[in-house]
Parts: C-alpha cells; structure tokens; sequence
C-alpha cells in the first residue's frame, strides 16, 4: 500500500472530461440528498444532510506541506493532529493557493482511507469536505482519481466514517443528479480501483510492522467495503438507468449514461470470472464480508443474470443454498436479498413451516431456534418501516401457527400444554415481552438489557450468543416499539381466542413486571424508562384489543395486577405505581377498575381467570368508595407523589355523579381539620394541594376541548367546577393583609386562570372576580399613594374613580411593598382573564395603567439612578424588587391583551397613560430634561404601539390629549378647532417654563418616530372602521397650532426649529400625504402672521439681519417673526411654494401695511425680513439687469416698491435722524427688496433681482442723499447699521452710475467700519494676552476661563454687523475691479484710479489683522486647554458670516499685503505669533471650514511658507540657498541639529502613533495629520531641486518622519474596488471614492500642489477626503520617491503590497514617468563630454559618458510602477573602462537614483560630478566607495589624522553608530 499503484492510470484526464468534471461542481454548496441515484449505501434514502457554506480564504503557505508530510507517520494521534491543522489552514486559504497541492493530497487520501483507526478515516473526510468546498471547480481534472476511493469510503463499516464520506461527496456535488453524473463520468476509474482493492491481501495493506490482528480487520474492512461498493455501483448505473421510472427525468447525458452502463456490465462479468463467482469471500470467516457477498449475488442477479449459465450454477446453487446454514444474524438481511426483499421473503415463513415435514425436525429445538434465529436476524439498521411490518406479522403468524398446530408433533394433550406452555415463556415472555419492557429509542443513551433472557439452542456456540446479545442491543426508532406490542397484543388475543389457559403464563409475568418496578426504592419519587413501556403497552391495549370489544385484558391482565399491587401501591405512595393507575382508569374506565380493586377482590378469592366479570358496579358503592378510599389518599398530604394522586383522582371524575365527586373533594380540601390547621383557616399545604388540583383540571377541559369532545360532558365547562368554598377561601385571601405565602399566589392563580392568551378558565363566579380584582387594584392603588416621584402619585389619583371607599390602610411601607408584590404576582398568572370582564372598563383599564405606571416608576429609577439625591434613592432602593415582577405583568399587556379589549376600554387606559405622561413630564422639575424627555417618550411609543394600531381614530384620540391644553402649555398659542387664538396673557419672550420646553422636546422626538402627518397634520386614512358613527371627516383636524407653537419655541433640549423639525415639514409637504392637508401650511403662515403683527409692537427688536434669512440663519429674537421668516424660507427653497403664492403674499403683506391712512406700524416692522424672503422667491429664475416686468402682477409690485422708495427720500438723510420718526422701519424695508446671495463668502455674490432703471434712479438718489449731511452727524449704531445696508444694496444695483464723489462716500465709511472693528478685535486680543500674562501669578484655571468668557461676551456687537456689511460692499468693489469686459472698463475708470489704492490696501490689511486676532486669541487660549479654546471659538460662532467674509477677502489677499500683515502682528509682541495664529485656525478642535481654508492659504504661499515650516532656532539660514553649481556645505546631516519643524506640526510629521489607524475616517487629528503633511510636501514641493534646504528638508522627513502616514492614505484608498473594476477602467467608470482618488493622484503629480484637493475638502466626505489622500500619495511620489520605495519595500503583506503597486502602476506611475523624461529632457546636463538620449515608448535614458579614451554607456529603465520599484541600471557599452570600475561606476548610479528624492535630472546630473571629481583626482570615500554621497551629495571631508583618508560625515555617523566605537574604518586609531 505505500506505493500508489495504478496511479498513473487514473490521474490522466482529458480536457473534455475535465470541463464536464468541472460543470459537475457548484460554485456554492446547498443541502441536498446524499448519494448516487438516491441511495446511501445499498439503500435507498431521500433525506439530506446539511454542509456548512464555504468562506472566502486567504494565501496557503508552507505549513501546508509540512502537515502533509506528517501524514506518513505511523502514530494515529499525529495524523489526526496533521488533519485538523489542515482543516484549519484550508478553510482560511483562498480556492488557487490550495489547487497545487490536490495531488500530493489524492495518494494521502488513499492511503488513510485504509487506516486502521476509523478517527483518522473519519478526520480524513472531513479534510476533504474543506478542501472541496474551497477549490470548487478547480477539482475536475483530479476527480478522476479521486473518485474511486471516494465512492469505496462511503461503504464504511463505521457509520461515523461513512456518514463523513458522505458529507464530503455532498460538499463536492450538492445536487443528487450531479452526484450520478459524476460517478458515470468516472465508471471506468471507480471499477478499476474496486477491482485492486479486491486483489488485496492483509500483508498489502501496510509496508511497516503491524500487528496481525489489525491487519485482518484492516482487511475485512476493505473487502467488505469493496464488496458494498461494487454491489451499489451496478445498482446505481445498470439497474436505475434502465428499470427505475422516471429515470429519464435525470440530466445525466445519454451518451454517457450508455457507456457507463456498458462499461458496468463488462466490468461485472470480469470481475465474476476473475474471483470465481466470488466464492471464496463467500466461505470467509468474516460475517461482514459474508455479508456484502450476499449483497453483490443480489446485485448480480437483478442487474446482470447473464452471467449465471450452465457452467457455473451448480457451483454458484451449492453455495448459495447453502446459505440456510448461515447463523450469523449480521447477514440474514444479505440472504434474504439473494431470493428476493423482505417484504416477499417474510409472508413466505409461514408457508415453510406448513410444508416442513415434522418428521424431519427436533420438535424441542427446531421452533426455539426457529424464533430466536428469525428474532436475532430482525435489527437491521436501514430497516424500512414497511420491512418493519412485514417481520412482525410474520413473527405473530408463525408462532399462532405453532401453537395451533403443535398437536402435528405431540400425541398426548399433556404434552401438547407443556410445548405451548414452554414455547409462550421462551419466546412470548422471556424474547418479545422482555425486549419491550427494557426498550430504549434511538434518541436515548445504551440500554442495559440486565433481565433479558435469552435461551440459545444446545448446539449454538458461544459466538452466536455473543452476536444475539448484539442484535439486542441495537437501537430503534420509536415506531418499533410500537410494532412489538401490537404483535404482542395480537399473540396474545390469539392465544386468547384458542384457549383462555394460555395468558396465564404471561400475565403472571405481567404482575411480576410490574411489582418489580414498584417495589424499586429509586424508582418511587420519578418515573422510570420501564413504567413508560408499560403505560405505552396499556394505551396499544385500547387501541388495537378494547376497541374490538375483548375483554381479557382487564379481566385477565391488568385487573389482577393492580389489585395485587394496589395495596403496595398505596403504601409506598410509588410514582409509578400512580401513573399506572390512572392510565388503566383512562383506557379501562373508573367503575371497571374500581370493581376490580375493590369488589371482585375483596375477599380475596376471585380467580384470575374467572369470566364472571360483567357485572355492573353500583354508583353509590363508588361513591363510597371514592369517598372513603381515593379522596382522603389523594389529597392526604403534598409531597413528590402528589401530583400524580390528583392525576388518579381527576381520572375517577365521571359524568354520571360529577357534582357530587367534585363536592366531595373540595369539601374535604377545604376542611382544615384534614391538615391540622386552626378552625376557619386553610393551611398552605392544602393551598398548594387545592391549586395543583385546579391546574390540573383546568388542562383537563382544555385537552378535552382541543380533542373535540363533547361539551355537554359533566366537568367540561368552568362553572361546572364552581363552589362556594372556593369562592370564599379566594375572597379572604385577596382581602387579606401581610404576610403572603407562595402557597396563596399559586392558589388564587389556579384559581382565577389567565397565565395565557388562550387560558381564560377561571373556577370562581364573575361577582367574585370583580371582587378579587378590586382588592387588586386596591393594593397596587396603596403603592403607587406612596411613591416618592410627584407625577407617580398624581397619576395615581386617575384610578380612584372605580374605588369610591379607597383609603391608605396601610402605613408600614414595608407592607405596602409586600401587598404590591402580591397583587402583580396574581396579575402575572391571572391576567388573561381579565378579558371576562371586558365590560367593567374602569376595572380592566386601571389595574392595566397601574402596571404600566409602576414598570414607569421602576424603568426611571434604573434610568435617573445616577441623577438622583441620596434621600430618593433611599426611598427608591426597596420598590426597585418589584420591577422583575412588573416587567412580566407589562410583557403580558404589551401583547394580544389589550388589543382584545373594547374600545371603550382600550381609550380609557391610553387616557389615563398619556395624563400620566403629561404630568410626568410637566411635574417633575428636579429631574434632568434630556432624560425625562427620552423616558417619556418611550412611554408613548409604547402606549401607541400597545393599543390597537390599526385604529387611527383612537391613536389622534389619544394625541388629542397628549396635546391638549394644560397650564404651561402651549406657551404662544391657544388651541381652538375653529381657530387658534393668541396666548398674549404673560408670556415671556425671554425665559420659557421648563415644562413648556420638555414638551416640546417630547413633541420633536415623537414626530420622528410616527411622523409629523400624525402628530401635527392629523392625518390618518380616509376610511376609519373603529370611528363613532356621529363623527365625520370634517371633524377630523389638523394641528397647524401646534406646528406654530413648536416653531415659536425655536429651541429645546436635543432640537430647533432649524435642525428638527422645519426639515421634516418640509418633506410632509412634499409627500403624498401633504394632498390631503393643502391648507395645512397656510394655517400655520397666518397663525404665526397674526402673532407677528400683534407681538411685533411690544418693543423694537432693534436693526434686524435682513439678508441671512436667506441663508438659513435667522436672527430675529421675537418668536413669530423669527418662526415665520423660518417657515418662509424653508418653503420656498424647497419649492414647496412656488413664485405665484410669493406674489399673493406680498399683496397680501403690502395691503397691511396701511389700516386707512395711518400707518400699522407693527406691520411695517416685520415686513423687512419677510418682504426679502418674498423678493428673492420673485425674482428667482430672471437675475438681468434693467429688463422691465411684464405682467400686471409684478407690475404692481414694481410700484409698491417704487412707492416705497419715494415714501423714503421724503425723509432727511440717515445721519440727521431723530428719535420717534419711522425712517428706521422705511429704510429696512426698502433694503429688503434688494436681495443677495452668496453672503457667507463661501461662493461670489450675486444680485438677486433685476431692477428697471427707473427704480435704479430713486436707488441712486436714496445713496446719494446721504452725502449731503449739514451739521453734526448721528453716530448712533443704528444709523450707522442703515447706512451700511444702503451702501452694500447701492454698490450691487447701482454701480454704473457712481461717479468719483460716490466712490469716495463709500470707500470712507468702509474703512472707517472695518477700522473699528479691528480695533475692537485688537483690544480683545490684548485682553486675552495679559489674561495670559497674569497666569504668572494666578494659576487658577477656573478664573482665568471666567476671564475669558467676560472677554468674548461682546457688549455692542454693532461694529462687527457694520464691518460685515462694510466686508459685503468691499467684495463686491473686487469683484468689479476683477471684470476685464469692455463695459465694465468703462463704468469703472473712476474706480481704477491710484487714488483709492492706499485706502484699499489699508482695508485689506485690516481684514488680515482680523484674521490674525481671531488666530492669536485661539493660540494663547488653547495653552490653557480645550475648555479655553472653545470659549474662544464660540465667539467667532456667534458672527459666523462675519468671519466667513473675513476669510474670504483673506484667501484673495496680494503677498504684498500679507507680508506687512505678518510683520505688523509680529511687531505688536505678543505671546503667540502670526505663524502660531494660523495654526491654531488651522488646527482649532471645532473648525470653520473657510476660516481653515484661508488659514492653510497662507501658510502654504508666500511669504508665509518658509516661517510656517521651520522652527525660529533652525541650524541655518533660510534665505540662502546653494547655487546650482556650488558644491554642498559641509554640514553635518547626522547631527539633530541642523533643522526643526514647527512644533504645531512636528508632531504630526516626526511623532504620528499608530494609533491614528485605529481613528475613524473622519476623525479631526486625522484630518489634522493630513493637513501638516500637505503644507509640508507644498513646501518641499515648491523648493529648487538643487537647493540644499530641499536636501535637508528631504533627510529630516527620511530620519524622522513615520510612514504610517502612508498606510492612513491607502485607508482612504479602497484598493479592492479599484482592482475588482479593472485596472484598465476610465476614471467616471470607478466607484466615486477610488475615482476621486486617482483623479487627484494624477492632477496633483501633474501640477505639483495640493490646493485644489485642500479647497474642495469642506464640509467634510468620505469621497473628499478620498481625492485629499489621492492627491497625497501622488505629490508623495514626486518630491519622495525613496521614501514611498522604503515603506512600500517593508510591506509584509503580500495582498496589500499587490494592490498598492496596481493602484500606483495603474494610476500615478504614467503621468510621474512622463514627468521625469520630460524633465530630463529639458534639463541642461549634456556636456562635452556627457550625453543623454530620452525614449519614451521605452521608458529609459541613455547615458553616454566620454572622458580621454574612456567611454560608457549606461541604460536608465523606469519600471511600469515607477518609483515603487526599483530603477534598473544597465551597461551598454564602455571602453577603456575595467570590470570592476564598470560595475562600481553601475552601483553608483543605481544607488544615487534610487535614494533621489525629487526629479531623476537631478540624480543623473549628481551622477555625473561624481565622475568628474573622480577624474579630477579627488579621493572615494572608503565607506561608500564614491566621491560625491549618494544622499547629501557632500564630497568627503572629514580626514583621519593618522591615515589621512577622508570619509563622508554621514557616512561616518553611521559607521560610529552601527560599530559603537569612535575609531577610524581603515587604521582604527582614534577619530
């Protein structure tokens, strides 16, 4: 066996046959029948075993071979370890590293199938499951020499092995038709290994020292096997192909099927010849081989008989008849196939015993060995159930025949008695009673067969007792058990019927049985395997003798033996002994068993097989005896057997004297004199008596009620076990005080039913139901009174009403915890039946709310426990025990229950819960707002979902109430169906009650759960089943008074109008649902109009910020106002409103203005912010200038505004204003009607109407009025705050028409605002720098926060809203003077003039000083930690599209400009500087995307650049860089002196963890890290590549720069997608992160610079933050290729490394290879005496270097994943030039290209002085062997005072480190 034999043979498979193995096998696997043809062995199975799916699985390594070379050896335990080590490995290894080792893997197989220990064939197997599933299709050009062994292994004679065979062969082929036509494409392969198996001897099967024994089983295992497996074979392709119907339906092809079934048939006949018909395995001494030899005659002859002639059968007769003396039941099967199946074979027993000639056999023997020979050849594991039946009616019709026919062989009736009497003990009581008494299922562990007998004939040796016992101990399925008793019942209704005499032999063993089983003391206290057998016995009785009206077996069997065993039944109180009488009361009936333990034996005397036993038995002696006897015994006492005596005594419940029974039971229960309890009580133990009793009887009537009987049976019906006693005993203890007993719960739960959906039996009368659930709901009532939570007890006080004489009866809180505890514990087992009394509402209602209350209380406790004071969590502590208990009471409601209920009370509890709710929400002050809002909520949530969701009507009904009106809400409005009114009675605009805002939060929480259609539009479906016939659809209304309020509270905790809730009213309005409800909007706009006018009075909200409402920020402080500009805005951006509902209101808006003549002045004031809402929505769509309106409509609106204009120039200028005239509410309104866009500068901005030149003129006219100003000037910040908006709108509109005077005008005031508020942000900055300079003596961070927080709180923020608009007018200028049309040119000429730069340079720095405020204040605060920073940053939040302008006009700042900024900020002193400031803006840990984008501007440009990188105390100076042809100073690049980056990136660059790994994707430091590293390489990238601060800068990134940089890029990266869509895709055709990633990869190594992917990285995305680390990487491999090369070098993982060099060879290399020859190729590095030549189809430079009569040239290739992989350097040619110098010269290129950290010109030009130094005489350096570095390209200066060589400094700082020692590299002596 150790050499593969025929291997070559089977493992040559040609393609066709390998692409039709390869269609065989699945891509997945399935759970699919086992088999071939549907057979599992050589039987037919339709069942499936399940396969696990297979996993993906990474790269195989060595390990593999190892494992399987460890399979060789000979130790069991180390192939079994080797096995699942590569089980292991295989299932985490990818499908193609796993194919190349199939081979080797095959002879392995072979060779273990064949092992001796079946733990290792059975490991086998289950490595070849997980090897197929992970190849899959890979296996078809091996599957040839794998099939053979295959198809042997599932005939393994250890289940185990084969059932794994079998898993593996399903794994491989999922479908059962696959399966066949793998083994058809295989049939030559499979027969040819069959046929050498069969050639094996047992000293083949091992080439190493084995022991005998093990070889012969070895080869029994084999034989037998082969054997199976060829028998099956020409089963599966001879005789189901052509015989087996509906075979045509199998998708084998017909050309293969038919030459499988003739390569089957030839094989066949060869291998009858060739092993002599098979007749020596037939004469082997093993019965397994024996076995499958009988089985291979069976499948000879049904599928090729032809080969039985003339020649061989007389040889082939003799054995197969001779068969008969086969006594090893192991192969009775086998046998019986040869003469056909078993269901055939059987029936014809009978038959040969008619014909056996009783002179020819030894009567005493034959039938003795007769049974137990056909007995022992029953078990067959594979047994049919059909093979089943036929072998018992066989067994039965043969020993009937026996016994009737033994007078044939006996003469005297002495001895025909005796036979028949010996005959019944040995086989029908010792073989078949025995076997079904100590029967054990398949499903249970061994069974012991201690007691069986079995009596052997004289001549059976000890080997075929031995196989007996065996065939004994196999295991069944529960089906055979059932088989043996009916043969058994049937031998004996038989024996019966021939001859009453003959049971007595067995029912005396019957009695002895079951006296057995009593008297075992272990068997007293539980029941036993044997009682079940008898109790199944007894019910086979019933079935199959009772029911064909015998009555033998109660007179003659089971009387008899319960009333000799009844008295010790009794006395021992046996379980078992119980349990068999009551199932004989069930089967046989009361009165039948009572007569027979009672009257028929009283005496003692009756025989047992008398017939006088049809005497009906008197119902007043049973009820005597019931009476005296079984009432007083079963109810006697509780212990172990009391629930088996309250089975007994239901089971004598009879319909003909029910009442009385039942009466007399609780009669006696009830008396406390049974128990020795006091007079009037009842004692626990009768409790837990009487409650077990109600259990039972309550499945009494629900089994009787699921079997369909009759419901007019006495007892069927609940009131039919009424009593007065127990309704009294449940009334006295409901209303009883503590203590409780468990016995008490489980009593009044029994009673009153209720622990299920479908148990609602209760045993009491609905009067004391409704009794017992008051007391209930008294108890809980008593609890919930006590609660230390306010709202608890309020809620409370809702329950009352159905308990008019309720009152605290209880003190001892104690006690009133135990009565709590009790009342649940009832409900969880009762609660069901609640639903009888669904008509008492305020009953069912309330004990359900009092549960949900209490679960409330106890799930805010375990919520707020953190929150709470001590003294309530002391109070809270002992009622948090109920909570367990509550949840299960909630858990019951929150199903089936309370949406069984009526309405009526479904709307009474939801009533009460939500008034609960409200007055939690509302009452409770001391608790936290986030949490009681959160707790709240769920509790609606559940509230709704509990109650009957497809109601729509009851769920408005409830929210109706949810939001009714209470005392602090609503705040604004009063709710009205007809009409919301206005809540104008002391409401505080400044200070909301605490509730008010709790609601509201409530409010915006729940509408994002069951949407705002439910909650504030009140829609619900047009059809409404559960609504009172009275009410109508019109009665059913929106809530807009609600969206009014919520909108006028603006903010709350956890939401805002802004964020909340205007979004999802946006889209309701855009849904369906919105058609039903188009008045909804209107509503709510004229609630919040008429608010607006009304509170618009009450106190000027001073000068609004009209045009960012039209930038989602609103800041207005009167509520309406401020809701209903909100409410516009959203509407109209969204196009919600479309332009024609903008013109209806803006009529609808102007006609308010005048109320007659007068003026309504609120109406003036809240028109600016609206009016601007209004234009914009107008004007959308049309933004030309001077193109006159058209239709009347806008006509008129043209003159309203006209009008309006003309009402404001009647007034005098801005600046001689008066206090009292209304010229503030004119000016702002006519600002309105001019709106802009693009206010927050983060795009241009843009005019947003088209305004006639008439309307242009009065503009003009307006500005131009303010230039002519007499006397003092009116300096008020109102004023001022006009004037600005007028020169911000004046600018925009009527720029053509100013001339040199209106520029100056405008140029003054902006200077002048943005001035101060410069000075304003100076002074800020100074008070946050001496704060800084205090902390000297202070160290106090508490105080110096306070500090801070009085320094940001702005007192007049008036200069800043100047500057912002004077910012706004100042953008627009620049966006003139950017303009280079004609037209503008010619409009602008007074505006180009030189006279307005000093005054434009002057803003533009002050607007640079702004920003370097903001920054310097941030830096000094961030000192102090994170807490100082925010306050800092909240008060640039505060005037958010300030500093957004700010930023802006910095990004397009000149250098000129910014570089006096930077030295003027210098120049003030401050603790932080300039650099310091734009830092912290960039790095500030809570952003504004346009302040850190100008931030990064200016560090990134000039003339900030070169500050911002470099530390002040840098080794060298900045400004002076090396001349292109100087050779490098000589500084010393090992020294960690020489340069230093700022420590705000430093840290980022030298120091980055690797914990940024582990951040998320968007974290701000990652963000941060990517953000150092591109003003970095912008930096480095900008520099000269011949400059020595470039070389420096590039060492120090080398020495100390971490590259996980890197790996954070490739995070961003998604590598898999990018090569899963192919490598050769466009950019558009990639996933948007990997196109953004490559197209920035490209762009950046195209431009050199990352700005593009900088701008566009606000707000922060994923796919924007993928385009930034595309960008990275490309200008990474510009400026540092080596860099990348090292990181990319040190990659262990080969996958990672793969992908990355795809994405890098894909997308980056081809733009940096064009950029590098295209470098080259301008460089200027030809001389005379070197040349370069530049291909680029070829991606490589010549180098020709000629000096004297020296010449060589040298190849420089760039690899297709340039720089990833190294340059390759070639030799051409070269003359006069030594091999050595040849390939040192080679090396040095490589190694000056290879460490080139920026364009390869360079190195190749370095490469060239090297030359030229060498040829000049200048000495190598003895370390690197060359004379210019290869990295700081210094030449060798540094000499050896002894020696006199020179040496690199960097090489020797590295010689000095890695030698640890100072002395010289050549002489050693001391350096």
């Amino acid at each position: 066996m150790g050499k593969p034999k025929g291997e070559g043979g089977r493992t040559k498979a040609r393609p066709s046959s390998s692409s039709l193995a390869a269609s065989l096998l699945p891509s997945g696997s399935t759970s699919v029948a086992v088999g071939f043809g549907g057979y599992v062995g050589n039987s037919r199975l339709d069942s499936s075993l399940a396969t696990e799916d297979s996993s993906p699985f990474l790269n195989i390594d060595s390990e593999v071979a190892q494992h399987l070379k460890r399979l060789a050896r000979k130790d069991p335990t180390t192939k079994l370890k080797a096995l699942t080590s590569l089980s292991v490995l295989l299932k985490g290894k990818p499908g193609k590293d796993i194919v190349p080792i199939i081979p080797q893997w095959a002879f392995e197989y072979k060779r273990l199938l064949l092992d001796y220990n079946r733990e290792v064939r059975r490991a086998t197997h289950e490595t070849m499951t997980n090897l197929v599933i992970a190849v899959g299709r890979d296996l078809a050009p091996h599957l040839k020499s794998l099939m053979g062994p295959w198809w042997f292994s599932q005939f393994d004679s250890n289940s185990e092995v084969s059932q794994a065979a079998k898993r593996s062969l399903q794994a491989a082929f999922p479908a059962q038709e696959k399966r066949l036509d793998a083994l058809i494409l295989c049939t030559n392969d499979v027969f040819m290994y069959l046929e050498e198996n069969l050639k094996l001897t047992p000293q083949d099967l091992s080439d190493k020292a084995v022991a005998l024994d093990e070889l012969e089983e070895m080869h029994q295992q084999v034989m037998s096997s082969s054997l199976l497996a060829l028998a099956t074979l020409l089963d599966v392709l001879v005789c189901e192909q052509t015989g087996r119907s509906g075979f045509e339906n199998i998708s084998a092809e017909s050309k293969h099927g038919a030459k499988a079934r003739l390569t089957a048939v030839s094989f066949s006949e060869k291998l009858f010849s060739a092993h002599k018909y098979f007749l020596d395995f037939l004469k082997s001494q093993s019965p397994m081989i024996r076995s499958a030899t009988y089985s291979v005659f069976r499948s000879f002859v049904k599928n090729t008989p032809h080969v039985f002639n003339e020649g061989n059968m007389k040889v082939i007769a003799t054995s197969i008849l001779g068969a008969f003396q086969e006594k090893d039941p192991v192969c009775h099967s086998s046998m019986n196939g040869c003469f056909g199946s078993q269901q055939v074979s059987y029936p014809a027993l009978v038959l040969f015993l008619e014909i056996v000639p009783p002179k020819v056999v030894v009567i005493d023997k034959f039938f003795q060995n007769f049974f137990h020979s056909l007995w022992a050849g029953r078990n067959q594991p594979h047994s049919s159930n059909s093979d089943q039946l036929a072998f018992f009616q066989a067994f039965k019709e043969c020993f009937l025949w026996g016994i009737l026919n033994t007078s044939r062989y006996f003469d005297g009736d002495d001895s025909v008695v005796q036979f028949r009497l010996s005959l019944i003990d040995n086989i029908v009581v010792n073989l078949l009673w025995q076997d079904f008494l100590y029967f054990v299922s398949s499903k249970d562990q061994k069974r012991e067969i201690s007691g069986m007998s079995v009596v052997p004939s004289e001549d059976s040796n000890p080997y075929f007792h031995k196989k007996t016992v065996e065939t004994l101990n196999i295991k069944h399925p529960m089906i055979y058990t059932h088989e043996l008793g009916k043969c058994i019942i049937g031998i004996l209704s038989g024996m019966y019927l021939l001859e009453h005499n003959l049971l007595s032999s067995f029912c005396v063993a019957f009695q002895e049985d079951c006296l057995q089983v009593f008297k075992q003391k272990e068997n007293i206290e539980r029941p036993t395997g044997n009682i079940e057998q008898i109790i199944t016995f007894l019910s086979l009785l019933e079935r199959h003798a009772m029911k064909e009206g015998e009555a033998w077996p109660v007179n003659y069997l089971v009387g008899p033996m319960l009333a000799k065993s009844f008295p010790l039944i009794r006395s021992l109180d046996s379980v078992d002994g119980i349990r068999l009488l009551s199932v004989s009361i069930t089967v046989f009936g009361a009165q039948k068993i009572v007569r027979e333990l009672f009257i028929e034996n009283e005496d003692g005397t009756s025989d047992v097989l008398s017939d006088d036993k049809d005497r009906e038995l008197d119902p007043g002696h049973f009820m005597q005896v019931l009476k005296e006897k079984f009432v007083p015994w079963c109810l006697h006492d509780y212990n172990y057997s009391t629930s088996v005596r309250l089975d007994l005594l239901l089971t004598l419940l009879d319909d003909e004297c029910f009442h009385e029974q039942w009466h007399a039971v609780i009669s006696y229960a009830a008396n406390s004199k049974h128990f020795g309890s006091g007079a009037g009580t009842v004692d626990s133990n009768s409790l837990i008596v009487l409650a077990m009793l109600l259990e039972k009887a309550r499945d009494e009537i629900t089994n009787r009620k699921v079997g369909n009987h009759s419901t007019r049976w006495q007892g069927s019906q609940p009131d039919h076990w009424h009593h007065e006693l127990l309704e009294s005993i449940s009334v006295a203890i409901a209303c009883s005080l503590p203590p409780f007993g468990t016995s008490d719960t489980r009593f009044m739960c029994a009673l009153l039913g209720g622990s299920a959906v479908g148990n609602q039996i209760s045993f009491v009368s609905r009067n004391a139901l409704i009794i017992i659930f008051k007391e209930i709901l008294k108890k809980l009532l008593t609890f919930l009174w006590v609660s230390p939570f306010t709202w608890v007890r309020e809620a409370s006080s809702l329950l009352t009403t159905e308990i008019n004489d309720f009152t605290m009866e209880v003190e001892n809180s104690v006690n009133v915890i135990e009565m709590a505890q009790f009342a649940i514990d009832i409900l969880n087992g009762s609660f069901f039946s609640l639903k009888t009394l669904n008509d008492e509402i305020g009953l069912v209602s309330s004990i359900s709310a009092a549960v949900f209350i209490i679960d409330w209380e106890c799930s805010m406790v375990m919520v707020l426990e953190d929150t709470l004071d001590d003294e309530l969590k002391k109070k809270t502590k002992a009622r948090l025990k109920l909570c367990e208990s509550v949840n299960a009471s909630r858990s019951n409601i929150n199903g089936q229950f309370l949406r069984s209920l009526n309405m009526d009370s479904q709307k009474r509890l939801g009533s009460i819960l939500i008034h609960s709710i409200r007055i939690a929400v509302f009452k409770d002050d001391n608790l936290k707002t986030d949490e009681i809002v959160s707790i709240c909520y769920t509790w609606i949530i559940e509230v709704l979902e509990c109650l009957d969701q497809k109601n729509q009507y009851l769920e408005q009904n409830l929210l109706d109430q949810l939001l009714s009106k209470g005392d602090t809400w609503p705040l604004w409005i009063t709710p009205n169906f007809s009409m919301p009114n206005l809540n104008i009675e002391n409401v505080s605009v400044d200070k909301y009650p605490s509730g008010h805002h709790k609601f509201v939060s409530l409010i915006d929480k729940l509408i994002s759960k069951i949407g705002l259609e439910k909650v504030v539009a009140g829609y619900f479906a047009n059809v409404f089943p559960s609504v009172p016939k009275e009410t109508t659809n019109n009665e059913i209304t929106s809530r807009a008074w609600v969206a009014a309020e919520v909108l006028c509270t603006w903010e709350w905790p956890g939401g805002s109008a802004l964020t909340s809730f205007l979004p999802v009213l946006s889209a309701y309005a855009k849904s369906d649902k919105y058609v039903s409800h188009e008045n909804f909007l209107d509503s709510v706009f004229h609630i919040l109009l008429d608010g607006a006018l009304v509170h618009g009075g009450n106190g000027a909200q001073g000068l609004l910020n009209i045009w960012h409402a039209l930038d989602d920020e609103v800041e207005i402080e009167e509520p309406f106002l401020r809701a209903l500009v909100s409410l516009l805005i959203t509407l109209f951006k969204n196009d919600i409103w479309q332009r024609e509902k903008a013109m209806a209101l803006f009529e609808l808006l102007a006609d308010k203005i005048f109320i007659g003549e007068a003026i309504n002045m609120n109406c003036l004031r809240i028109l600016p912010p609206i009016v601007s809402v209004l234009i914009q929505s107008i004007s959308s769509g049309d933004r030309s200038i001077d193109v006159d309106l058209d239709t009347s409509e806008e006509n008129q609106i043209l003159d309203t505004i006209k009008s309006w204009l003309n009402r404001t120039l009647v007034f005098p200028p801005l600046v001689s204003w008066q206090t009292g005239e209304d010229m503030e509410e004119w000016f702002q309104l006519v600002v309105s009607c001019y709106p802009l866009s693009g206010l927050r500068g983060r795009e241009p901005l843009k005019l947003e109407r088209s305004i006639s030149s008439a309307e242009r003129t009065l503009l003009l006219d307006l500005f131009r009025k303010q230039r002519h100003v007499t006397g003092v000037a009116n300096q008020l910040p109102v004023v001022q705050g006009l004037l600005s908006e007028l020169m911000v709108i004046s600018v925009g509109y009527c720029w053509k028409e100013f001339n040199e005077d209106d520029w100056g005008f405008l140029f003054s005031h902006l200077s002048c605002w943005i001035q101060s508020a410069v000075v304003m942000m100076e002074e800020f900055t100074e008070h946050v720098n001496d704060t800084d300079a205090d902390s000297s003596v202070s160290n106090n961070l508490d105080s110096i926060l306070k500090k801070f927080e009085q320094i940001v709180s702005i007192s007049d923020p008036s200069p800043i809203n100047h500057a912002r608009n004077a910012l706004l007018s100042f953008s627009l200028c620049c966006r003139l003077l950017g303009r280079n049309t004609v037209e503008v040119s010619d409009n602008l000429s007074s505006l180009r003039t030189e006279k307005w730069d000093h005054i434009k340079d002057r803003i533009e720095e002050g607007i640079l000083r702004l920003f370097f405020c903001t920054g310097i204040s941030e830096a000094i605060a961030s000192s102090y930690g994170l807490e100082a920073a925010l306050i800092i940053i909240s008060s640039r939040l505060e005037h958010l599209s300030f500093w957004e302008l700010v930023a802006s006009s910095v990004v397009n700042s000149p250098p000129r400009i910014r570089e006096r900024a930077v030295r003027s900020i210098e120049f003030w002193g401050l603790r932080k500087g300039p650099i310091s400031a734009l830092y912290a803006v960039l790095f500030s840990p809570k952003p504004i995307a346009s302040l850190q984008f100008a931030a990064y501007v200016i560090l990134s440009t000039e003339p900030v650049s070169q500050l911002a990188i470099f530390r002040e105390d840098t080794a060298f100076c900045l400004d002076g860089d090396a001349s292109v042809h100087q050779d490098p100073p000589s500084h010393d690049m090992s020294s960690e002196e020489n340069i230093h980056l700022k420590d705000e990136i430093s840290c980022m660059i030298e120091k980055l963890p690797y914990e940024v790994l582990d951040m998320d994707l968007d974290a701000q430091q990652r963000i941060n890290v990517f953000l150092a590293w591109s003003l970095v390489l912008s930096h480095l990238s900008s520099l000269p590549s011949v400059a020595p601060l470039r070389e420096r800068l590039v060492q120090y990134i080398l020495d100390s720069s971490n590259p996980v940089i890197l790996d954070c890029i490739f995070q961003h990266i998604p590598l898999e997608v990018c090569m899963t869509q192919g490598l050769k895709k466009k950019d558009g055709d990639l996933p948007p992160e990997a196109s953004a990633a490559a197209s920035a990869a490209k762009h950046a190594i195209r431009i050199g610079s990352l700005l593009f992917s900088v701008e566009s990285l606000w707000p922060v995305e994923s796919l924007k933050l993928a385009s930034l680390a595309g960008a990275l990487y490309g200008l990474i491999l510009c400026v540092l290729p080596a860099y990348v090369r090292g990181w990319f070098s040190d990659l262990r993982d080969r996958c990672t490394s793969f992908l990355v060099e795809s994405f890098t060879r894909t997308w980056c290399s081809p733009p940096l290879i064009a950029n590098e020859l295209s470098q080259i190729k301008k460089a200027n590095i030809a001389e005379e005496n070197f040349s370069l030549t530049v291909s680029k189809s070829a991606n490589e430079v010549v180098a020709t270097y000629t000096k004297d009569e020296t010449k060589m040239d040298l190849v420089i290739r760039l690899p297709a994943s340039y720089p990833l992989r190294p340059v390759d350097v070639d030799c051409m040619r070269s003359l006069g030039i030594s091999e050595v110098k040849q390939r040192k010269w080679i090396m040095s290129m490589m190694l000056f290209v290879q460490n080139q950290n920026g364009a390869l010109a360079e190195a190749i030009r370095i490469w060239k002085r090297n030359f030229d130094k060498e040829f000049e005489g200048v000495e190598e350096c003895p370390i690197c062997y060359s004379v210019i570095h290869t990295v700081s390209h210094g030449l060798p200066r540094l000499a050896c005072k002894t020696c006199k060589h020179k040496f690199h400094s960097a090489c020797l700082y590295k010689w000095f480190s890695t030698s640890h020692k100072s002395s010289c590299p050549l002489c050693q002596s001391p350096f």
